[in-house]
């Protein structure tokens, strides 16, 4: 790993906890986050050159309230009425704890500024905005990246999203158990959505996002820390693990797409495979059972199979079975369709797939094509397969599972 890497890495693990300082002396989290912002971006340039100091955190504490405190002198007289009442409580503020002194920065804040940014006033994306920046310590620009829209876009919807915070009231504490119970699930959420995004990005060039699985595994990581009797949080992080091992196999050497059923096993990475297996069989057996853990469970048997012909397809079935009683949705039966094809038959998953058609939550997307053409294939209806490869492959906005696609009409067109 390069230096800058190692940079990257150690900012965006400091930029929570350093939020959650100044949040906890000053609250007002546009203003503290923006504070944050400026000295992670301060670090940066100035680190490389003068060498990072004894105490990281303690510096970009000091530097992001004295930003903060520079904001409030210049701002508004309203906004300088809401901080400054903050600073006069705590007059050294703004200077960092002395050597072997306890203060707010010993105290890792990333739990509840993950709960605030997933604050259910918020809608899905704005809470994964709002997280990747003021969490994942991203800038706009590189959060606009992420998605692939132009920082222009991306500026407003983070924005609103800590406007909408500030009029709501929402507070920087732990929420009780039983809001933190729904709070949590849709922390979840907006973790797994970052991962999916990475894995497979939706759209342009490229198959993978390493930067946003790398950060959605950091980011549960540091939950489990926070919550490791969870099952539900220790499901996820299993999960992730489990599945970004075959990224590397995923692409071949030109970027195209490499489908499971293909992919060189010896490339997939056997530590995450042994620590994702790990976390779900421990969360199964002490967890009351929930989605992510049985995605897990069905991710651990795809990559503990020595080849894809000892995949143990039945017992997919029966969990895809059980986790679309407990948490049903369009992509659970679609993945369970292609489980019963290949333990029923092509054309027991292709009957399947005709509930699909008219949920309008998945009837347009590709991935439903793709699959059936796949289905098809199998069953030898060469001709229909090939009509829906090239109408997914016109559905999806991602370039290299356009070009698969195509392939494989082209394959059977031949």
């Amino acid at each position: 790993m390069s230096t800058t890497e190692r940079l990257g890495d150690l900012l965006r693990e400091l930029a929570p906890q350093v939020l959650g300082v100044l949040l906890r002396r000053y609250g007002g989290f546009e203003e503290c986050e923006d504070a944050v912002q400026e000295a992670l971006l301060a670090a940066a340039t100035q680190w490389p050159a003068d060498g990072v100091p004894d105490s990281p955190r303690a510096w970009l504490v000091t530097v992001a309230s004295r930003r903060l405190v520079d904001q409030v002198r210049s701002e508004q007289a309203r906004r300088r009425r809401e901080v400054t009442a903050a600073v006069r409580e705590a007059p050294d503020a703004d200077l960092a704890p002395a050597p072997g002194e306890e203060g707010p920065g010993d105290q890792d804040d990333t739990l509840a500024l993950l709960f605030l940014c997933c604050h259910p006033a918020l809608t899905p994306a704005s809470q994964v905005a709002l997280t990747l920046r003021a969490v994942g310590g991203l800038t706009t620009a590189e959060v606009a990246r992420a998605f692939l829209v132009p920082e222009a876009t991306m500026a407003p919807r983070i924005s609103r999203a800590k406007q909408r915070i500030r009029v709501v009231g929402a507070s920087f504490e732990m929420p009780g158990a039983q809001e933190r119970a729904e709070r949590l699930d849709a922390l979840l959420h907006v973790l797994y959505l970052v991962f999916n995004e990475g894995y497979t990005a939706s759209s342009g060039p490229d198959l993978h996002r390493a930067d946003l699985t790398t950060e959605a595994i950091r980011l549960t990581r540091t939950v489990h820390r926070s919550l490791p009797d969870d099952g539900e949080v220790a499901g996820l992080l299993a999960l992730m693990l489990l599945t970004d091992a075959r990224r590397a196999a995923r692409t071949g050497p030109d970027g195209a797409l490499v489908p499971l059923a293909e992919q060189d096993r010896n490339r997939w990475n056997a530590a995450l495979i042994e620590e994702g297996s790990a976390l779900v069989t421990g969360a199964m057996s002490v967890s009351p059972l929930g989605p992510y853990q049985l995605q897990a469970a069905i991710a651990a048997l795809h990559v503990q199979a020595r080849r894809a012909e000892e995949t143990d397809w039945e017992q997919i079935r029966l969990l895809y079975a059980i986790l679309g009683r407990i948490a049903p949705n369009p992509m659970v039966t679609l993945n369970h369709a292609v489980a019963v094809a290949m333990t029923r038959g092509p054309r027991a998953g292709l009957d399947m797939l005709e509930s699909l058609d008219g949920d309008p939550r998945i009837a347009r997307h590709h991935r439903l094509h793709a699959v059936r053409a796949h289905l098809q294939e199998l069953a030898g209806e060469y001709a229909a397969a090939r009509e829906n490869y090239r109408l997914a492959a016109r559905r999806t906005t991602s370039l290299p599972e356009q070009r698969y696609l195509r392939d494989r009409a082209e394959k059977l067109e031949r």
